[in-house]
């Protein structure tokens, strides 16, 4: 399908948000015909992931922000070592930076050993300049590409909280997008000193159509990178938000929005869309707790709905607006992630998703506190609101 005419499938409200994506960054590419399967449970994802890892016949692409040297990252590590025996070409772009003191250096020099081609994100051996400026501009990404025909983006990393204790969405994707997430991949391989053992058109496949919970959906990838001009994730948000007829759901462990965010969504809620923002009670980094709650009182005061999810943490990074739109993706609410790293979103244009998105999020309030802002206010120790403050003068480097 000619982009004019996919462009004319999607809601018109959002055609030009498209438009807009893809002009900014060449990887924002529109496609039509993708299956998925949203995934919601860490379980779920392991199931699905080592499975297709075993049906491996060609080549497999991962980068992770987090891979585990714990149960799920060495059982994930020993397949991937195993098809590589078998004559697979694996290649694992290794955030280091974000392993480091947790993963030792063998871990990964085992994996070379066994045949797999790793190559670490930062590193001096690319350069001085280069190595000083990825200190700061972390892969976020949580990315993995089987033959060319599957692929999986969205939140989790690989270790044991997420297989086994987090909440969190991510995506089991073929058709198009396929292709879109590898070239992706490979451009920030060859960044960071990989090569290519074959001809490019060898990882480009023609996509086999794939059974799936959701068919033949108009989906758009959306990869930020501090070389944009702007924050691809941040626009489309305010785009969302600024255009939202009836409600918006955003799902976020990690609040420390820019200005202009802040202002969306409060606009909204004062013009009366539903605004919904789900964060965890409790936190995995405890300075982040202060940070998010920095921002409460404004937005309850704006008319916002706050719901704080307890029992496990909640990971998940989601937007669904109008029963027209999701975003399923790996970037947080704040200036880091719009800003600074490199991030891995999906926008899905469709209703039969958007309903689907807008269930997860009404089924996780069976274990949420909303707060109110008479209460949020009285609760409030001097110290707490001290910290808050404190922390949300140096959001930026949150």
């Amino acid at each position: 399908m000619n982009a004019k005419k996919l462009l004319d499938k999607l809601p018109e409200r959002y055609a030009s948000l498209s438009c807009l994506l893809s002009d900014i960054a060449g990887e924002n590419q529109l496609s039509d015909g993708n299956s998925f399967e949203i995934i919601t449970s860490g379980l779920r994802k392991r199931e699905l992931l080592l499975e297709d890892i075993r049906n491996a016949r060609s080549f497999i692409h991962m980068e992770y922000y987090r891979f585990g040297n714990d149960k799920a990252g060495r059982e994930v590590k020993a397949l991937l070592e195993q098809k590589a025996a078998e004559g697979v070409e694996v290649r694992f772009l290794n955030n280091n930076l974000s392993c480091w003191g947790s993963i030792p250096s063998t871990y990964f020099k085992d994996m070379i050993k066994k045949g797999m081609e790793v190559i670490p994100f930062t590193h001096i051996k690319h350069g001085l300049q280069k190595w000083l400026f990825r200190i700061n501009h972390q892969q976020h990404r949580k990315v993995v590409i089987i033959d060319g025909q599957v692929a999986y983006t969205g939140g989790m990393n690989l270790n044991d909280n997420y297989f086994y204790r987090w909440r969190d969405t991510h995506l089991r994707l073929t058709g198009p997008v396929v292709s879109a997430l590898n070239s992706s991949f490979i451009e920030s391989w060859r960044e960071s000193g990989g090569r290519m053992s074959y001809p490019l058109p060898h990882f480009f496949p023609q996509p086999v159509e794939q059974d799936a919970p959701f068919m033949n959906k108009a989906v758009q990838l959306v990869m930020d990178s501090p070389q944009n001009d702007d924050s691809c994730m941040l626009l489309a948000y305010e785009w969302i938000l600024k255009s939202a007829r009836e409600y918006v759901y955003m799902q976020t462990p990690y609040f420390a929005p820019p200005p202009r965010l802040l202002k969306a969504i409060t606009d909204a809620a004062r013009r009366g869309v539903d605004v919904r923002l789900m964060l965890p009670e409790s936190m995995d980094t405890p300075f982040m707790a202060s940070t998010n709650r920095a921002y409460y009182a404004e937005l309850m005061e704006a008319g916002v709905r706050l719901l704080e999810r307890t029992g496990e943490f909640i990971h998940s990074k989601t937007l669904v607006s109008d029963d027209s739109i999701a975003i399923i993706g790996a970037s947080n609410l704040d200036w880091r992630s719009f800003y600074l790293n490199y991030e891995c979103n999906v926008l899905i244009y469709d209703e039969e998703t958007a309903l689907a998105c807008k269930d997860i999020f009404l089924a996780d309030r069976d274990k949420v506190r909303k707060l109110e802002l008479k209460e949020w206010l009285s609760g409030r120790r001097w110290y707490q609101t001290a910290m808050s403050s404190f922390y949300r003068v140096f959001y930026r480097m949150l």
